[in-house]
């Protein structure tokens, strides 16, 4: 038995969910996969997986392994692509996730320039708006939007973002320009269910923080949409600015309460906090954070 090829085929079932998934990223086949792992079990004298017709489980035994060889694997990956990140030309695989909106409209981009300086590294990027755990799925690192709450991983801060409240001209010429926060209230509200809590708008006032409770009348799960519903004068929408900016430096919204915005949030890195970082992602981290400094202003 290749002891090393079955280690790694569990721990990737294990973090992929499945024998199919692990084969296809290991290239081999389904019951090849089950096999290797089929024989490490035996190997070990203990059985590390339940299966079933429809899903895979851990046993108690499996859990324990799996927690002490995939750090051993982790390591190993990260020697490996060391000695060979040594060169001029790093090569290896990184695997992100990202929100779907801001890594369609910010991330995107800043990955193509990446890819171009950098073609020996291959980019497997999960663009979705769910959290997925690092450890489970294999990635190197997620891009995140907002204050991290995840205190196992380790956070670096690649940019600024800025939460604008916005509508467009024609609504505001209709309706009034709130000058207050409280104002906000009777006002057509579109609201963002992105945000950690959607319904409640915080703005900072005589030097204190306060929340205001603005339930919408149009409720969206994407920041794109929630900015064409206020172009289109349906209501005031609270924005992050990177999808808010080019519309306001066009005139197509307008900012509103400026004055009262409370603090900035962030783009963040998050990585394994006790991994040693591959140079490849090194670089990418540099080059993101190059990108989106302080100064930004994302205009998409």
């Amino acid at each position: 038995m290749d002891r090393l090829a079955a280690d790694r085929m569990f721990a990737q079932v294990v973090r992929l969910g499945g024998f199919s998934a692990a084969a296809a990223q290991l290239g081999t086949s389904a019951g090849q996969a089950s096999k290797l792992v089929s024989r490490l079990e035996a190997h070990l004298g203990v059985r590390l997986l339940t299966r079933s017709t429809r899903a895979i489980a851990l046993t108690a035994e499996g859990e324990a392994y799996f927690a002490g060889i995939a750090a051993i694997l982790d390591d190993l990956a990260d020697l490996e692509e060391g000695l060979r990140e040594t060169g001029a030309n790093p090569r290896g695989q990184l695997r992100l996730t990202a929100p779907l909106t801001f890594g369609t409209v910010q991330l995107m981009p800043a990955l193509i320039g990446f890819g171009r300086l950098h073609p020996g590294i291959a980019l497997d990027v999960q663009f979705t708006d769910s959290v997925m755990s690092l450890a489970e799925h294999g990635f190197d690192a997620a891009i995140r939007v907002g204050t991290p709450r995840d205190s196992a991983l380790l956070a670096r801060k690649l940019g600024v973002m800025r939460t604008k409240v916005a509508a467009a001209p024609a609504y505001l010429d209709a309706r009034g320009t709130p000058g207050l926060p409280d104002d906000l209230t009777g006002h057509r509200i579109i609201t963002d269910t992105n945000f950690a809590r959607p319904d409640h708008w915080s703005f900072r006032q005589d030097g204190q923080s306060r929340t205001i409770f603005l339930p919408g009348q149009m409720r969206l799960s994407n920041a794109e949409a929630c900015a064409m519903a206020a172009e289109a004068g349906l209501g005031i929408a609270r924005l992050p600015d990177f999808i808010a900016a080019r519309a306001i430096a066009e005139g197509r919204l307008v900012e509103i309460l400026a004055p009262f915005r409370d603090g900035d949030s962030g783009v963040f890195a998050l990585t394994p906090a006790a991994r040693h970082m591959p140079v490849r992602l090194r670089l990418l981290l540099d080059h993101l954070r190059a990108l989106w400094g302080p100064d930004h202003d994302w205009l998409a």
